[in-house]
């Protein structure tokens, strides 16, 4: 697993296919948690999403690439509603 003290904020989280995940906010225990803005439409809209670091390939420059294909580590994704 990387070391989670190379992923900053604002870095782009991108599958293994290359195709964009979404943009970290922080990271929060073991895992990432990505802006609002990335978080999707209608019941998904406004909340906030993370993707566990056991996903996290590597750290590359100003991406965090992960292990699996963007369509399957959206299914990783965790749900929160937070209002901050």
């Amino acid at each position: 697993m990387t070391d989670a003290a190379s992923i900053r904020e604002h870095m782009e989280v991108i599958g293994a296919d290359g195709v964009h995940v979404g943009t970290v906010d922080k990271v929060e225990g073991q895992r990432i948690k990505l802006t609002r803005r990335d978080s999707g439409e209608g019941a998904h809209r406004g909340h906030h999403h993370f993707i566990p670091l056991s996903l996290v390939a590597e750290v590359e420059g100003q991406k965090v690439r992960l292990s699996a294909n963007s369509d399957v580590a959206v299914r990783f994704e965790e749900e929160q509603s937070d209002p901050t």
